[in-house]
């Protein structure tokens, strides 16, 4: 489970890093805005799954 929140959190930052990319080449403003808050949301599922590894080693 562990690993699969990890792999997750990897691909909603790619995800939010492409669509920020296409928003701006495209001038989208609101892509580039969903693009930034699902890196966010990656962020921060990363920083809770290494948060549970520090507490579980």
């Amino acid at each position: 489970m562990a690993h699969e929140q990890k792999s997750q959190a990897k691909t909603e930052q790619a995800k939010g890093k492409v669509k920020e990319a296409a928003g701006r080449a495209v001038g989208n403003e609101r892509l580039e805005a969903e693009g930034r808050a699902d890196q966010a949301k990656g962020d921060a599922r990363q920083s809770k799954e290494k948060a549970k590894d520090v507490f579980r080693h």
